[in-house]
């Protein structure tokens, strides 16, 4: 038993790493896409992108892994059964599940290491990889000119160059235009013959040298002046050998962002945090419903309560005189201008008063929606470990079943039900986020729906069905189409027989 159970641990864990690498490579490359825009043309060093690589990697884990499982553990069992070896191994009296009993223990290693992960590792890959991505997308673009196009990455300036020599970096009919004046943008041309461009050391400042131009600049202030003067002194023309022009260039170094910005986001936290996190969010959720009965007590009641403080040494008649006052025959004892202003007054006190309500109303759905996805990442740490158990159980069996190995069948049915699983976890999750669904129903919808799936599938594994069996799908329907041309035949000489008897 123990050379069977190291004969399928070779024959696992080699497609188990395959299949991890391969499918987190898929993953990250996707990741890359999805933020393709954000990370081209910021220049961004090879360190840099590394750290995005790798943080990216790390996140991307929680769907590699169940994914891996279930290709490795179906092309595991597939190839056993399609060489026959696993018949051999029935065949000497050891079921599945004693030929999975090893592979059992490992799935189980994994679940406890994946939750560890969820727990531990990830929160902290989430915070650094968000907090390098919002860097990321607030670093200006990587400052290139190109020919004929203007350029605007530096605030108030547009340049505009007719060529450039890729060796030495020579421009050639260099164009600026000065838009610092808002009133008048177009008002400050600068045109040279050729101009390079430097960055300084510390890639606080472009060098601009500029050779044989001219400056042309519109005096507007010059307009108000007399009639005589005014085009002598409206345009202004400056002729330069050499200039050297220098522009701030801030905002195109990568300036990292402090992770506290995103430390209170709920994937940033580990099960302590989340915790600690609902008990925070419900006792201010809690402080807000206590404003809000305040506050509408205060708005209904604090007249009755005005004239109870005013008269709480007066007589107890002069007090019931008070509660049962006619309100309307007041408003009828009022004029016209009277009563608008007694209706222009509790309209602005209803009208403030729903104004601060609807505003409070907005931060409690927002407390809600907080404390909704803190339960929802805390099923999510536990999800992970169960979906490693359940496909595990769906993809021994499965092999088992179909006895295909390799790169093919295999491939093509763990991507159908990966797709199946992302889509129902997708679901479920969006639901739980809406409120539609409680949270424990929305996280665990997935699980709910495939756990019993794995049962089916080691059942029908252990008792050799010919469920997914293509051979026995083939000889039936061989059989069947056979059956059916007999009976075609047998059926075509008794009409033979009865046209010849009806001659005779």
């Amino acid at each position: 038993m123990k050379k069977l159970h190291l004969f399928i641990l070779k024959s696992y864990l080699g497609p188990l790493a395959m299949t991890f690498f391969i499918s987190l490579f898929i993953l990250v490359m996707q990741f890359l896409w999805r933020y393709v825009d954000d990370l081209v043309g910021k220049g961004l060093d090879f360190f840099t992108l590394a750290e995005l690589m790798f943080y990216a990697s790390v996140q991307v884990i929680p769907m590699a892994l169940p994914l891996a499982i279930l290709l490795a553990s179906l092309m595991t069992f597939g190839s056993l059964g399609e060489n026959y070896e696993l018949t051999a191994i029935k065949a000497s009296g050891v079921s599945l599940l004693r030929t999975m009993k090893s592979l059992i223990y490992v799935t189980i290693i994994i679940s406890v290491l994946a939750f560890g992960f969820s727990n531990n590792v990830l929160p902290w890959a989430n915070l650094k990889l968000y907090t390098l991505l919002w860097s990321v997308k607030q670093k200006k673009p990587e400052l290139e000119i190109k020919e004929q196009i203007f350029y605007d990455g530096i605030e108030d300036f547009r340049i505009k160059i007719s060529s450039k020599d890729p060796e030495t970096g020579l421009m050639q009919d260099v164009m600026i235009y000065d838009h610092r004046d808002s009133r008048n943008p177009n008002s400050n041309v600068t045109l040279a013959d050729s101009g390079k461009l430097q960055v300084s050391e510390d890639n606080g400042y472009m060098k601009l040298t500029l050779m044989d131009g001219i400056r042309f600049e519109e005096n507007v202030q010059s307009q108000r002046k007399r009639l005589d003067d005014r085009e002598k002194q409206r345009f202004r023309q400056d002729k330069f050998k050499k200039q050297i022009a220098l522009f701030e260039m801030e905002g195109h170094n990568l300036e990292r962002s402090d992770e506290k910005l995103f430390s209170s986001n709920d994937r940033m936290k580990n099960l302590t945090q989340l915790k600690s996190g609902i008990d925070t969010l419900n006792m201010e959720k809690n402080t807000l419903l206590g404003e809000v009965s305040k506050q509408t007590e205060n708005f209904f009641f604090q007249q009755r309560r005005y004239y109870q403080r005013r008269n709480k040494e007066a007589p107890q008649l002069a007090l019931d005189s008070v509660k049962s006052l006619d309100y309307d025959s007041l408003l009828l004892a009022m004029n016209d201008h009277q009563k608008l202003i007694a209706i222009e007054g509790a309209k602005r006190q209803a009208q403030d008063n729903r104004s601060q309500l609807e505003g409070k109303l907005s931060r409690y759905k927002n407390y809600r929606q907080k404390i909704t996805r803190h339960y929802m990442e805390v099923h999510r740490k536990f999800t992970l470990s169960f979906a490693c158990f359940i496909f595990f159980f769906i993809g021994a069996p499965l092999g088992a079943i179909i006895r295909k190995g390799g790169l093919g069948m295999p491939v093509v049915i763990s991507v159908l039900f990966f797709i199946f699983y992302y889509i129902i976890d997708t679901l479920g999750a969006k639901f739980a986020n809406e409120g539609a669904w409680k949270v424990y129903q929305g996280m665990w919808l997935s699980s709910a729906i495939l756990f019993p799936l794995g049962v089916f599938l080691t059942y029908k594994s252990a008792t050799d069905s010919t469920l997914l069996n293509a051979d026995a799908y083939r000889i039936f329907f061989q059989k069947l189409f056979k059956r059916e041309k007999f009976d075609l035949q047998n059926r075509l000489d008794r009409e033979k027989e009865d046209e010849t008897k009806s001659k005779t």
